[in-house]
């Protein structure tokens, strides 16, 4: 038995296995046809013409790449590629029948032989590829019952669509990974009792404890390859208390990367639980794509958390330049690094260090790389440092945005996307206050120029540099105390990379300075994410302790995305909202962008705080 099932996976086994498949198939249609041994002239056209038909055969499978199939992975797709080398001789030799002269009549060939004979040697060359397919997989289960014998996790797949199929097959083909899939669960009741691949759908989530113990398997996959946060949430609190582990496929934004495959299982992060929303990215993706491929793009902030993964997205949709433009040294060696190991596709990266505080240093960029596209991502953003550096939130993030703006509208470029934040709405903090001021200098430009200008808020982002997750997950690997600002702090979240596919899909919509806005749903508790993230580290709640610290300056309980007067307009992306621009909304901030850029200058705080009060932008600040 280990001899045969050896020959069979050799090379010379394909082509000899072939020839008895074709050459049992023209007989068999012969018998077949005459019901019996042919009679006559019929007999001897059957055996003269069979070794030129096996050769043809074969030489069209060659031909027709049918030989370059790896059989252990014969998929309907290849049976296509079969079908396609084995249809032309069966056509030919129907052309002859009716077509043939009388001189080589021999090769008028009955009708239903030749219908017959194509069946047959179709669905026997697929067979055998099958067959051959089903015994890779049972040597590869031998193996896994011996190599791995003790090693072994049963699994249940939770998702039964596309994604589930796809990791199904990955993990019944990979021995080494040492799962046993011993079934679905899904929640579409049209599947349950369903067969996938030879693997039942055996219930809904609901049903995953009472499933554990009936099959005992210690480990559940999410296969829904772009499931919502709540229903991760749901499913992960399901299973924890069953006492079973959680892995996750990738998520849609991850495989944006190409390095990242839908089959790379991994751990259930807290982008999971609180960061994935659902967006229907196929369906726009050329489209967004088509707007920046060719282009020359300049991003500002490059080094940043969301300057760093708008270079990664934007170089997947293969512009003509990128220009990675920070004052750190160190991040945009980082991000240029890192850009490095991808494929560039014939994209230039350009690093260039700046500060947008120097408008000379800007124009002389702009005029070096003339860029199509801005994305202003450069920013202070962190709210307690700017409440004890008023001046240089100013500087940077009013003084610095006016700098870009005005140089993209003298030079331009037909885009500038600025990056805002849900800080500006009602703003209680100096940074807050500052992104409103930039917004503002936005719409005002906008309004008289060629450029076509976009701001798009968001909030806050999970991982990013300096955020909360981060500091976080050290105080939880230190022991404790983790240090909250208060019980009922609550706050919106998303992901850096949906944070960023945000702004480059708004970007291609901009006209005037509208302001765009996911829909972010329901703020989670920051509390509540803490203990989440002390289950994700393997703790229980209980050993790690939540010590409550009170709100810092500038902060708020909760914060807002949109204020009332701007909630009006869906736009063609999912969840993404646009509020036209509402000068009432800017107050007096453009007449006294000047004056308040000149104080920060002189570094007067408290004239600072003054001004930003009486500007008419909503600023109150919060001094706990």
């Amino acid at each position: 038995m280990k001899f045969l099932r050896s020959f069979i996976f050799t090379r010379t086994s394909q082509l000899i296995i072939d020839i008895v498949v074709l050459g049992v198939s023209w007989v068999a249609a012969y018998f077949a046809r005459f019901e019996g041994i042919p009679p006559g002239n019929y007999l001897n056209q059957m055996v003269w013409i069979l070794p030129g038909l096996i050769l043809v055969r074969i030489l069209l499978s060659y031909a027709f790449s049918v030989y370059r199939i790896v059989w252990r992975y014969i998929s309907v797709r290849d049976a296509f590629t079969v079908l396609e080398a084995t249809a032309p001789l069966s056509l030919g030799l129907a052309a002859l029948r009716f077509l043939a002269p009388d001189r080589i009549a021999f090769l008028r060939v009955p009708l239903g032989v030749i219908i017959l004979d194509f069946l047959l040697a179709f669905f026997g060359l697929c067979g055998v590829r099958i067959l051959r397919r089903l015994t890779a997989e049972d040597r590869a289960k031998e193996k896994l019952n011996g190599d791995y014998r003790g090693q072994v996790k049963k699994v249940l797949l939770v998702g039964a669509g596309d994604a589930g199929n796809l990791v199904l097959k990955e993990l019944q083909q990979r021995a080494d990974l040492g799962f046993h899939v011993v079934g679905f669960a899904d929640d579409d009741p049209g599947k349950f009792k369903k067969t996938i691949q030879g693997v039942r759908v055996l219930g809904s989530t609901a049903q995953i404890p009472e499933l554990a113990r009936a099959h005992g398997f210690v480990e559940i996959i999410i296969t829904v390859a772009n499931a919502s946060s709540k229903d991760i949430r749901r499913i992960v609190s399901i299973a924890e208390e069953a006492g079973l582990k959680v892995k996750i496929v990738p998520g849609l934004f991850e495989m944006l990367d190409e390095k990242i495959k839908i089959t790379k299982v991994r751990e259930v992060n807290i982008d999971d639980l609180l960061g994935r929303s659902v967006f229907h990215l196929a369906e726009h993706l050329p489209e967004v794509s088509t707007a920046y491929r060719g282009k020359k793009i300049l991003v500002t902030g490059a080094g940043g958390s969301i300057g760093g993964e708008l270079c990664r997205q934007l170089m997947a949709m293969e512009p003509r330049d990128l220009v990675l433009l920070d004052k750190d040294e160190n991040s945009i060696f980082e991000i240029d690094t890192d850009l490095k190991s991808v494929e560039r596709n014939g994209v230039r990266v350009h690093p260039v260090i700046a500060n947008i505080k120097n408008r000379e240093r800007l124009g002389h960029i702009f005029e070096k790389y003339r860029p199509e596209i801005v994305f202003h991502a450069a920013a202070h953003k962190h709210v307690p440092l700017m409440e004890l550096n008023v001046a240089e939130a100013v500087l940077n993030n009013v003084s610095g945005t006016k700098n870009v703006v005005e140089t993209a509208d003298m030079f331009g470029v037909e885009r500038l996307i600025f990056i805002s934040t849900d800080k500006a709405v009602n703003p209680t903090s100096v940074m807050g206050a500052t992104k409103k001021i930039g917004e503002a200098i936005v719409q005002n430009v906008a309004r008289t120029s060629g450029t076509k200008f976009s701001c798009v808020r968001f909030g806050n982002v999970l991982g990013s540099r300096g955020s909360a997750v981060p500091l976080f997950q050290k105080q939880i690997a230190k022991g404790g105390p983790v240090t909250v600002t208060h019980p009922d702090v609550r706050r919106y979240f998303m992901s850096i990379s949906e944070a960023v596919h945000l702004i480059i899909q708004a970007g291609t919509v901009g006209e005037k300075g509208e302001i765009f806005v996911l829909d972010m749903g329901e703020p989670i508790r920051i509390v509540d994410m803490v203990k989440t993230l002390i289950r994700l580290s393997g703790h229980k709640e209980e050993d790690i302790a939540i010590r409550y610290i009170g709100l810092r300056p500038g902060e708020k309980l909760f914060e807002e995305i949109l204020i009332d007067e701007e909630r009006n307009k869906a736009t063609k992306f999912e969840k993404i909202f646009v509020s036209p621009p509402l000068e009432s909304l800017n107050g007096h901030a453009i007449s006294a962008v000047d004056k308040i850029i000149e104080t920060a200058k002189a570094g007067d705080g408290d004239e600072i705080i003054r001004s930003l009060s009486g500007m008419g932008i909503g600023f109150q600040r919060n001094m706990p």
